[in-house]
């Protein structure tokens, strides 16, 4: 039976250094503030929403709430992304995406500060995650595949790893905190040959595609480590990653749950990034 590699921990552990950081803050009189900004009523959003708002509330972090009718224009939309810009009391800004599609993604993220981007979507914060540095964030869910890697003693040193997809919400992000900690990465998307005879050569696999069974047990070898950070219906209606978990799990030596696995610490993620936001630009003021 493999090891679960739970996220509740994990997420425990970052929030327990987050609550004291935003303390540290409040002494001093800033109140680190997220601004989650939505536009229309997707349910998902929602969830997502009540999650981060309860976590943040755990652990110091003030949140605003900003919603627009689906139909705002992309002008209006602009407008109040610039005015969050300029406001000293947010420190970062969650803008939840896909957005509708009359308004252009690029135009969106392209307006959104590098500083106040605390999920790691704008160009200069993705910058900074393959250069090491920069104003910008990680993106939440990538590393919260890293924290879970970290906080179960998992060493990359000298490991095969194999990233299944190519996103740059996931990924592509995903790779460069892998890289960092000295693990050899290989990429694989729809156009790989073989993906099974790639990721059973593996040490660690992250699977990132978005479709349900996407890592069967054809795919994996005895002793890995599955990061899955799918989040998929499965035909009974309930939650599921893209490993087919009960073929996957009696093979591999640990892997996450899902739910219950990486989807669980992004939150607690997200919260240390606005506390860090607010770190950073207080030392600017």
């Amino acid at each position: 039976m493999a090891q679960l590699l739970k996220g509740a921990p994990v997420a425990a552990a970052i929030s327990e250094r987050t609550r004291s950081r935003a303390g540290a803050l409040r002494e001093r009189g800033i109140e680190p503030t997220l601004v989650l900004l939505r536009v229309g009523e997707n349910n998902a959003d929602i969830y997502y929403e009540r999650g981060a708002v309860k976590r943040c509330a755990a652990v110091g972090v003030g949140v605003r709430r900003v919603v627009l009718p689906e139909d705002v224009s992309e002008g209006e939309l602009l407008k109040v992304i610039d005015g969050l810009n300029r406001d000293s009391g947010v420190h970062g800004v969650l803008i939840f995406r896909p957005l509708p599609r009359h308004i252009s993604d690029a135009r969106v993220r392209d307006a959104l500060s590098p500083e106040k981007d605390v999920d790691g979507i704008t160009d200069g914060s993705l910058a900074g995650v393959f250069t090491g540095g920069g104003r910008g964030f990680c993106p939440c869910t990538a590393q919260s595949c890293a924290e879970i890697l970290d906080f179960y003693g998992v060493d990359c040193t000298g490991r095969r790893a194999v990233v299944m997809g190519r996103s740059l919400v996931i990924g592509k992000p995903v790779s460069q905190l892998l890289l960092a900690r000295n693990a050899t990465v290989t990429v694989c998307h729809t156009r790989t040959r073989d993906l099974p005879e790639e990721t059973r050569r593996a040490d660690i696999i992250v699977a990132a595609v978005g479709h349900l069974n996407a890592l069967g047990a054809e795919h994996v070898s005895p002793g890995q480590i599955v990061i899955d950070v799918g989040i998929n219906t499965s035909p009974d209606g309930k939650m599921a990653g893209d490993a087919d978990f009960g073929a996957v799990e009696p093979i591999v030596s640990a892997i996450t749950p899902v739910p219950g696995g990486v989807g669980s610490v992004t939150t607690a993620v997200l919260a240390a990034h606005t506390v860090e936001a607010a770190e950073r630009q207080s030392q600017t003021v």
